[in-house]
């Protein structure tokens, strides 16, 4: 079962009148950076590709686009942030908090777009503010807290008697994503296991862990390192039926229990709004950060059979996508 998919963004990109919209200067073919993360990127990447097409850029045409794929490896960025200055970039796309620190720490006057599911913003020192960033940033952020919230009552609903919980997450970039998650899980009365990781080897560690401390479920959260080896840790948990929660809606099409997160092809979509507002003459510092208001909800009924788990009828009702 699935209902039409959309998201409705805070600023209402996709709804600006035309006539608000400044025009690029004539005769200029404006040059667009991207910072892209090198494993697991095709999807995303054609979506953010697909939403500058629609906005009439198309590399080679209308417009050059500078691609550039990463590893999370500071030097590797700090050289490719590095690069798209140097090409004198009018505007600079970076998926993940690593290429946005990146391209902030090599340019202070080149708009910049993020597209960032672990970071505040704010906190971080990116941005003065959510409606009025004041800087040379900008983009599409979640909201932690609201998200971590609401994905630990879903567990609790599949998973009645969950009262210790796993958390996986990547170290190195969710602290403030984790934290989120913490606070969530002792609202909600429920033991927490941290699990970090940093890089491929530490995945296996974390299951054992998990599995030694007879977790009840486990909060996936978000990261491209994460998100890179779902099959793995969709693969571990069914092994150890272990229930799971993750926002990327890949999980439960690989054999996951359940996601609730926004569709990362609309927020690529419409980061590719906020690149075209900017090359018609919106100031950077004045677009306000944007947060997805309406999320996903995937269950994989097939799973929660194989983990001997009833999931209740309302619990299926409310689900955008029942997978059986």
């Amino acid at each position: 079962m699935r209902r039409r998919d959309f998201i409705t963004l805070v600023g209402g990109a996709a709804a600006w009148p035309l006539g608000a919209r400044a025009q690029p200067a004539a005769g200029k073919v404006p040059r667009i950076g991207c910072l892209q993360f090198n494993i697991g990127r095709r999807e995303n990447e054609a979506a953010f590709t697909q939403g500058l097409h629609d906005a009439g850029y198309i590399d080679g045409r209308t417009a050059i686009i500078e691609t550039r794929y990463y590893e999370p490896m500071p030097d590797e960025l700090a050289r490719l942030a590095s690069e798209l200055v140097a090409v004198r970039c009018d505007v600079i796309f970076a998926a993940a908090p690593y290429a946005i620190q990146a391209a902030m720490n090599a340019t202070s006057t080149i708009p910049i777009v993020g597209v960032d599911l672990e970071s505040d913003p704010v906190a971080s020192g990116w941005v003065k503010s959510l409606a009025y960033p004041g800087r040379n940033v900008t983009g599409l952020f979640l909201d932690l807290p609201q998200l971590a919230g609401k994905q630990i009552e879903l567990l609790k609903e599949a998973v009645p008697a969950l009262s210790h919980l796993a958390v996986l997450w990547d170290s190195t970039i969710g602290v403030v994503q984790f934290g989120a998650t913490e606070a969530a899980a002792r609202a909600a009365g429920t033991m927490l296991q941290s699990l970090p990781v940093q890089r491929s080897e530490d995945f296996k560690t974390a299951f054992d862990r998990a599995i030694r401390e007879r977790v009840h479920g486990m909060v996936v959260l978000s990261s491209p390192l994460i998100n890179t080896h779902r099959s793995q840790i969709v693969e571990w948990a069914l092994e150890h039926r272990l229930p799971t929660i993750s926002l990327f809606t890949q999980f439960p099409r690989s054999g996951g229990l359940i996601a609730y997160g926004p569709n990362l092809a609309d927020l690529y979509r419409g980061a590719a709004t906020y690149v075209d507002r900017i090359l018609k003459g919106a100031k950077v510092g004045e677009l306000p950060i944007q947060r997805p208001t309406r999320f996903d909800l995937i269950i994989n009924l097939k799973t929660a059979k194989a983990l001997g788990l009833d999931i209740a009828p309302m619990l299926l009702a409310r689900a955008d996508e029942v997978i059986e």
